[in-house]
Protein backbone atom coordinates (compact mmCIF):
# COMPACT_ATOMS: atom_id res chain seq x y z
CA UNK A 1 0.00 0.00 0.00
CA UNK A 2 2.66 2.23 0.37
CA UNK A 3 3.49 2.33 -3.57
CA UNK A 4 -0.23 3.99 -3.58
CA UNK A 5 0.56 6.35 -1.09
CA UNK A 6 2.79 8.29 -3.39
CA UNK A 7 -0.04 8.53 -5.76
CA UNK A 8 -2.31 10.32 -3.41
CA UNK A 9 -1.39 13.95 -4.04
CA UNK A 10 -0.27 14.04 0.16
CA UNK A 11 3.42 12.97 -0.23
CA UNK A 12 6.72 13.57 -2.28
CA UNK A 13 6.09 11.65 -5.15
CA UNK A 14 6.50 12.82 -8.78
CA UNK A 15 5.26 16.58 -8.35
CA UNK A 16 3.30 18.96 -10.29
CA UNK A 17 0.90 17.45 -12.82
CA UNK A 18 -2.45 16.51 -12.11
CA UNK A 19 -1.95 18.20 -8.38
CA UNK A 20 -5.03 19.43 -6.81
CA UNK A 21 -8.43 18.33 -5.10
CA UNK A 22 -11.82 16.66 -7.01
CA UNK A 23 -15.45 15.48 -5.26
CA UNK A 24 -15.23 11.98 -4.69
CA UNK A 25 -17.93 10.23 -6.73
CA UNK A 26 -18.65 8.18 -4.19
CA UNK A 27 -18.99 10.30 -0.66
CA UNK A 28 -18.14 13.93 -2.14
CA UNK A 29 -15.74 14.46 -0.19
CA UNK A 30 -11.94 16.16 -1.37
CA UNK A 31 -10.12 13.72 -2.83
CA UNK A 32 -6.69 14.66 -4.38
CA UNK A 33 -7.04 14.37 -8.65
CA UNK A 34 -4.10 12.06 -8.94
CA UNK A 35 -5.15 9.38 -5.85
CA UNK A 36 -6.48 6.04 -6.92
CA UNK A 37 -8.54 5.58 -3.72
CA UNK A 38 -10.47 8.18 -2.04
CA UNK A 39 -8.70 9.47 1.36
CA UNK A 40 -12.57 9.75 3.21
CA UNK A 41 -14.25 6.21 2.19
CA UNK A 42 -11.73 4.37 0.29
CA UNK A 43 -13.66 4.03 -2.94
CA UNK A 44 -11.61 3.87 -5.81
CA UNK A 45 -11.43 6.79 -8.15
CA UNK A 46 -11.49 7.37 -12.04
CA UNK A 47 -8.41 7.57 -13.67
CA UNK A 48 -8.55 11.59 -14.79
CA UNK A 49 -6.18 13.26 -17.11
CA UNK A 50 -2.95 12.76 -15.45
CA UNK A 51 0.32 12.25 -17.52
CA UNK A 52 1.78 9.15 -18.13
CA UNK A 53 4.53 9.60 -15.65
CA UNK A 54 2.40 11.33 -12.52
CA UNK A 55 -0.07 7.91 -12.84
CA UNK A 56 3.12 5.60 -12.16
CA UNK A 57 4.46 7.66 -9.29
CA UNK A 58 7.45 8.44 -11.83
CA UNK A 59 9.75 11.80 -12.49
CA UNK A 60 9.05 13.25 -15.97
CA UNK A 61 12.22 12.24 -18.15
CA UNK A 62 13.53 10.08 -20.65
CA UNK A 63 16.25 8.24 -18.63
CA UNK A 64 13.77 5.90 -15.96
CA UNK A 65 14.94 3.34 -13.48
CA UNK A 66 13.43 0.06 -15.23
CA UNK A 67 13.48 -1.89 -11.91
CA UNK A 68 11.32 1.37 -10.36
CA UNK A 69 9.14 1.83 -12.83
CA UNK A 70 7.96 -2.20 -13.61
CA UNK A 71 7.67 -2.07 -9.42
CA UNK A 72 5.22 0.93 -9.22
CA UNK A 73 2.98 -0.45 -12.31
CA UNK A 74 3.31 -4.23 -10.55
CA UNK A 75 2.01 -2.36 -7.42
CA UNK A 76 -0.76 -0.34 -8.58
CA UNK A 77 -2.20 -3.30 -10.40
CA UNK A 78 -1.83 -5.42 -7.65
CA UNK A 79 -4.22 -3.11 -5.64
CA UNK A 80 -6.42 -2.66 -8.45
CA UNK A 81 -6.82 -6.67 -8.92
CA UNK A 82 -10.66 -7.18 -10.01
CA UNK A 83 -10.65 -9.93 -7.15
CA UNK A 84 -10.51 -7.10 -4.79
CA UNK A 85 -13.42 -5.60 -5.97
CA UNK A 86 -15.97 -8.94 -6.58
CA UNK A 87 -18.08 -7.57 -3.62
CA UNK A 88 -18.47 -3.91 -4.77
CA UNK A 89 -20.65 -2.28 -6.80
CA UNK A 90 -21.00 -2.22 -10.30
CA UNK A 91 -20.01 1.38 -11.09
CA UNK A 92 -16.47 0.90 -8.93
CA UNK A 93 -15.50 -2.31 -10.55
CA UNK A 94 -16.24 -0.51 -13.90
CA UNK A 95 -14.05 2.33 -12.45
CA UNK A 96 -11.10 0.31 -11.10
CA UNK A 97 -11.17 -1.40 -14.42
CA UNK A 98 -10.36 1.98 -15.93
CA UNK A 99 -7.83 2.74 -13.64
CA UNK A 100 -6.17 -0.74 -14.60
CA UNK A 101 -6.29 0.49 -18.13
CA UNK A 102 -4.84 3.90 -17.77
CA UNK A 103 -1.87 2.29 -16.26
CA UNK A 104 -1.98 -0.21 -18.65
CA UNK A 105 -1.27 2.57 -21.65
CA UNK A 106 0.81 4.40 -19.02
CA UNK A 107 3.81 1.65 -18.31
CA UNK A 108 3.12 0.25 -22.06
CA UNK A 109 4.27 3.69 -23.41
CA UNK A 110 7.10 4.56 -20.41
CA UNK A 111 8.75 1.06 -20.59
CA UNK A 112 9.53 1.42 -24.31
CA UNK A 113 12.02 3.94 -25.52
CA UNK A 114 10.95 4.92 -28.45
CA UNK A 115 6.87 5.47 -27.37
CA UNK A 116 8.60 6.96 -23.96
CA UNK A 117 10.79 9.45 -25.99
CA UNK A 118 7.75 10.39 -28.53
CA UNK A 119 4.78 10.73 -25.51
CA UNK A 120 8.08 13.59 -23.72
CA UNK A 121 8.09 14.97 -26.79
CA UNK A 122 4.39 15.71 -27.04
CA UNK A 123 4.42 16.79 -22.99
CA UNK A 124 6.83 19.25 -24.13
CA UNK A 125 4.85 20.75 -27.38
CA UNK A 126 6.40 19.11 -30.14
CA UNK A 127 4.43 16.71 -32.01
CA UNK A 128 6.71 14.16 -33.78
CA UNK A 129 5.97 12.49 -37.52
CA UNK A 130 6.28 9.19 -35.35
CA UNK A 131 3.23 10.19 -33.57
CA UNK A 132 1.10 11.50 -35.78
CA UNK A 133 2.17 8.67 -38.70
CA UNK A 134 2.98 11.54 -40.95
CA UNK A 135 5.35 10.98 -43.84
CA UNK A 136 8.85 12.24 -43.09
CA UNK A 137 10.29 15.37 -44.35
CA UNK A 138 13.95 14.67 -44.49
CA UNK A 139 15.81 13.80 -47.08
CA UNK A 140 19.40 12.31 -45.31
CA UNK A 141 17.14 10.22 -43.03
CA UNK A 142 14.94 8.93 -45.52
CA UNK A 143 17.71 8.08 -48.14
CA UNK A 144 19.57 6.01 -45.40
CA UNK A 145 16.45 4.47 -44.43
CA UNK A 146 16.59 3.65 -48.90
CA UNK A 147 19.71 2.32 -49.06
CA UNK A 148 19.32 -0.51 -45.96
CA UNK A 149 16.59 -1.78 -47.89
CA UNK A 150 18.66 -2.19 -50.60
CA UNK A 151 20.99 -3.86 -48.85
CA UNK A 152 18.41 -5.80 -47.26
CA UNK A 153 17.23 -7.24 -50.36
CA UNK A 154 20.57 -7.81 -52.11
CA UNK A 155 21.58 -9.69 -49.31
CA UNK A 156 21.49 -13.34 -50.30
CA UNK A 157 22.05 -15.24 -47.19
CA UNK A 158 21.04 -15.07 -43.53
CA UNK A 159 24.53 -14.51 -42.30
CA UNK A 160 24.38 -11.85 -44.63
CA UNK A 161 21.12 -10.22 -43.44
CA UNK A 162 22.77 -11.25 -39.61
CA UNK A 163 25.19 -8.62 -40.33
CA UNK A 164 22.75 -5.62 -41.24
CA UNK A 165 20.98 -6.82 -37.90
CA UNK A 166 24.14 -6.57 -36.02
CA UNK A 167 24.91 -2.97 -37.54
CA UNK A 168 21.28 -1.77 -37.44
CA UNK A 169 21.42 -2.68 -33.64
CA UNK A 170 24.20 -0.61 -32.86
CA UNK A 171 23.17 2.10 -34.44
CA UNK A 172 20.34 1.84 -32.65
CA UNK A 173 21.58 2.14 -28.85
CA UNK A 174 23.55 4.72 -30.27
CA UNK A 175 20.82 6.81 -30.40
CA UNK A 176 19.02 5.65 -27.07
CA UNK A 177 22.57 7.40 -25.90
CA UNK A 178 21.84 10.46 -28.38
CA UNK A 179 17.97 10.49 -27.07
CA UNK A 180 19.47 10.78 -23.54
CA UNK A 181 22.06 13.59 -24.05
CA UNK A 182 19.26 15.65 -26.32
CA UNK A 183 16.84 15.20 -23.51
CA UNK A 184 19.08 16.35 -20.86
CA UNK A 185 20.07 19.39 -22.55
CA UNK A 186 16.19 20.31 -23.51
CA UNK A 187 17.67 19.90 -27.07
CA UNK A 188 14.12 18.79 -28.61
CA UNK A 189 14.94 19.36 -32.30
CA UNK A 190 18.07 16.74 -31.72
CA UNK A 191 15.69 14.48 -29.56
CA UNK A 192 12.98 14.32 -32.47
CA UNK A 193 15.44 13.28 -34.80
CA UNK A 194 16.51 10.75 -33.16
CA UNK A 195 13.70 9.29 -32.52
CA UNK A 196 12.56 9.34 -36.22
CA UNK A 197 15.83 7.44 -37.04
CA UNK A 198 15.03 5.19 -34.04
CA UNK A 199 11.48 4.27 -35.81
CA UNK A 200 12.67 3.43 -39.17
CA UNK A 201 15.54 1.13 -37.92
CA UNK A 202 12.83 -0.87 -36.06
CA UNK A 203 10.88 -1.07 -39.07
CA UNK A 204 14.72 -1.90 -40.78
CA UNK A 205 15.16 -4.80 -38.07
CA UNK A 206 11.34 -6.18 -38.54
CA UNK A 207 11.91 -6.47 -42.02
CA UNK A 208 15.10 -7.81 -41.70
CA UNK A 209 13.79 -10.81 -38.79
CA UNK A 210 11.02 -11.27 -41.58
CA UNK A 211 13.56 -12.17 -44.82
CA UNK A 212 16.36 -13.88 -42.18
CA UNK A 213 13.20 -16.40 -41.11
CA UNK A 214 12.39 -17.14 -45.25
CA UNK A 215 15.31 -17.79 -45.94
CA UNK A 216 16.15 -20.11 -43.46
CA UNK A 217 12.82 -21.81 -44.06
Amino acid sequence: MAVVEKMDGTGSGAGGVGAGFVPCWSCKGPVASRALFCHTCGAVQAPGSTDHFTRLGMAPGFDLDDEKLEKQYLGFQRVLHPDRFAGKPAKERVIAESQSVALNEAYETLNDPLKRATYLLRLKGVNSEVAEDKTVNDPALLMEALEKREALAEAESADAIEELMISAGATAIQLLSNLSRAFAADDLAAANRSVLRLKYLRKFLEEARLRRAALES
